[in-house]
């Protein structure tokens, strides 16, 4: 087996150390931002709340659009509203609320159900821009960067937890050397994710073949998935980020640990 691959399997961790030296109390834990919805649903960052508390986070508060304000009220806890477009998506002018809040935070998460928006387009492309600290995307917020993915590629402390179809594309349009298919087998899925990392300075969380892939830096995981595990995105984006943000100098042992955790 190639030196960069490691195999692991749910339930045993190859960095038992990680579990071993969490924080002690909340205070300790981190704090995450996690950004999503628009007016027809907010699904996913409701899902993104619960998994990020289950993960061990020690403060989440969650950022929506004003859209929603009157829907969700006080059910979800920690809620924050932010400017929103006439059909309910992020508005450009959410910026300022968006980048005072990940002031707060040691992590953002981008977790979905962000809608088509080009006034959202123009808000997550300026945030990640202008916010240094570590940003995790997932399932739609992904969508608007897999036409023109290389200053998301390119960003230190970016996290991107894709579908292969989503990884494919934003290999694609990166013009990376070479494709990634849904006919390749596991050994060269391994070898293309180790290049694909060693390339660009984002950290990659896949699912293929029955398995979850990390890849950062040149290194890769690959953790195999219980048969039922089926809708895996924002679980594992929340328990990713809570992990890394509460392991910064070990990306790739916290999201391995991450995903063996789920």
């Amino acid at each position: 087996m190639q030196d960069y691959w490691v195999k692991q399997e749910q339930g045993k961790p190859l960095f038992p150390d990680l579990l071993w030296s969490r924080p002690e109390n909340k205070r300790q834990a981190g704090k995450l931002l996690i950004v999503g919805g628009n007016a027809h649903g907010f699904a996913a960052a409701a899902e993104a709340y619960n998994e990020a508390l289950k993960a061990g986070i020690g403060t989440t508060r969650v950022l929506l659009p004003d859209s929603l304000q009157k829907t969700v009220g006080k059910v979800l806890e920690n809620g924050e509203y932010a400017a929103s477009t006439p059909s309910g998506s992020f508005g450009k002018q959410a910026l300022a609320e968006l980048l005072a809040l990940s002031q707060w935070a040691d992590g953002v998460l981008f977790a979905g159900d962000l809608g088509r928006n080009s006034e959202t387009a123009i808000l997550i492309e300026r945030f990640i821009q202008k916010y240094d600290g570590q940003i995790t995307l997932t399932q739609d917020a992904l969508d608007y960067f897999t036409k023109a993915p290389l200053n998301l590629l390119n960003r230190p402390n970016t996290m991107l937890v894709a579908s292969f179809a989503q990884l494919q594309k934003i290999a694609s349009s990166a013009k990376f050397s070479a494709a990634f298919t849904f006919e390749m087998d596991f050994l060269r899925l391994v070898e293309r994710l180790h290049d694909f990392s060693r390339h660009y300075q984002a950290n990659i969380i896949t699912k293929h073949l029955d398995n979850i892939f990390v890849a950062t830096g040149g290194q890769v995981s690959s953790t195999k998935l219980q048969p039922d595990q089926e809708i895996w995105r924002v679980s594992t984006a929340a328990y990713a980020a809570v992990w890394w943000l509460q392991n910064p100098t070990k990306p790739f042992e916290a999201l391995a640990t991450a995903v063996v955790n789920l």
